[in-house]
């Protein structure tokens, strides 16, 4: 079974002297139940239908399948989809042996700027550049499929 272990953080200095690559995403959901969600999306010229499990305990591990499809079906495929589709463009940044995924929002989730990094267990030892901020794993009010049904502009803050 496909695992995906991944930690999240807010980012709060400045990441983008170091970004690799930058690719512009739209995602929606077709289910965002906390027990299952099925998204669709599309990444750069490539379309993909991904299935998420619940994550355990700490929010690091949960199941994951994903399967490229074509950009014209993931296009349909958003037509349908729950409402509140996600926009964001991701930068890659290289540190150490590591790659942070860094998500930038924009649209409804505008001002949010979350880093991931994947690691190949929950106690893989990883640099925590100085740019990365509070840790939000496991928060659910962080997950793409929350943030589709209750963005960031309409949060209190902190």
């Amino acid at each position: 079974m496909p695992i995906e272990i991944e930690r999240k953080f807010l980012v709060s200095g400045d990441y983008k002297p170091e970004v690799s690559m930058t690719t512009r995403i739209i995602q929606g959901y077709l289910s965002s139940m906390p027990e299952r969600t099925v998204r669709v999306r599309v990444k750069g010229d490539n379309g993909f239908i991904t299935i998420k499990g619940k994550g355990n305990k700490s929010g690091a591990s949960r199941y994951e399948w994903e399967k490229e499809i074509p950009v014209e079906e993931v296009m349909e495929l958003l037509e349908i989809c729950e409402s509140g589709v996600i926009d964001k463009t991701r930068s890659l940044v290289i540190v150490g042996v590591h790659t942070y995924e860094i998500d930038e929002f924009h649209g409804e989730n505008e001002g949010l700027v979350i880093a991931e990094i994947e690691l190949s267990d929950e106690q893989e030892e990883f640099i925590k550049p100085i740019w990365l901020g509070k840790e939000v794993t496991g928060d659910q009010k962080y997950y793409n499929s929350m943030l589709s049904r209750n963005p960031y502009k309409n949060w209190d803050n902190d």
